[in-house]
């Protein structure tokens, strides 16, 4: 049944958007914090940039705000090319890393970059009532983070339930191994704390799609840790949270991860729409 899913989600992703007359464009390197925050702090203006990627010729489109992995400590923005041409607009961000900056830092440019989304996008053409939080590894655990604990984005006037939809890519749910690293605690030793996604399960989140690589083949127990993500959130009454599992793929499974991403953008979008025509 799961691989028939997966199909499924490749043929359906083949016949989505197929924006053929939608021309796009991007801007490259734009500061998401305040001109007096980026003053104040050479880091912060040098590494606190975004890229954003949008329909020019089109409004009312989606937003998917995409935070690259690289153990909080490697990794630059990217616009995915597997994203482009789907009628959305794709925001590529770059964060503070450690041991330049705590770890934590790194969860607090996630939620500027998505505030920054917020009270932007429609400059842009964009809808903000549309913003998806997406990321792989390292930028799925920040999309978790900003989405379920919501004291991050409250600090910047967002209710972190505003997210249209929160889809990590083998993001890590318990604490994240750098943060634990600056506490002296071992790798394999897990740890689930304020600084975890599964410590902040809420019956009133986003949605949320879990995407993790083949549990035989991912890093440490990253497949286990998403699925006790997925149980507790659905114990706690959340209703819209679902697993996939790629069979076959280890940790870096971003190429069939993203038509899954694509789906449930549309997926969503879908649904919304059935609910304001009713």
């Amino acid at each position: 049944m799961k691989k028939l899913i997966i199909l499924l989600s490749f043929f359906l992703y083949g016949i989505s958007l197929s924006a053929q007359n939608i021309e796009y464009e991007t801007k490259n390197n734009i500061q998401y914090y305040s001109a007096a925050v980026n003053k104040s702090d050479k880091y912060i203006s040098e590494r606190c940039v975004l890229d954003i990627y949008y329909p020019k010729n089109k409004t009312g489109f989606a937003t998917i705000v995409w935070f690259h992995g690289g153990g909080l400590t490697g990794g630059n923005k990217e616009i995915p090319e597997a994203l482009k041409n789907k009628g959305f607009a794709i925001i590529g961000v770059n964060y503070r890393l450690s041991p330049k900056a705590k770890a934590e830092k790194a969860i607090e440019d996630a939620a500027a970059a998505v505030a920054w989304a917020f009270n932007t996008i429609s400059n842009y053409g964009g809808d903000k009532s549309q913003i998806f939080v997406s990321g792989h590894s390292a930028g799925g655990y920040l999309g978790m983070m900003i989405g379920l604990d919501k004291k991050y984005l409250q600090k910047e006037n967002i209710d972190a339930n505003q997210i249209a939809g929160l889809i990590p890519f083998s993001g890590q749910c318990i604490t994240h191994f750098e943060i634990r690293r600056e506490n002296g605690i071992p790798e394999k030793q897990p740890t689930i704390d304020q600084f975890a996604p599964l410590y902040h399960v809420r019956a009133d989140a986003p949605p949320m799609l879990l995407i993790t690589g083949d549990r035989e083949l991912e890093m440490l127990g990253r497949y286990e840790e998403n699925a006790y993500m997925a149980r507790m959130m659905k114990l706690i009454g959340h209703t819209q949270t679902k697993l996939y599992e790629l069979d076959g793929y280890g940790h870096g499974m971003t190429e069939p991860g993203f038509p899954l991403l694509v789906n449930e953008v549309n997926r969503i979008l879908k649904e919304r729409k059935k609910i304001i025509t009713k």
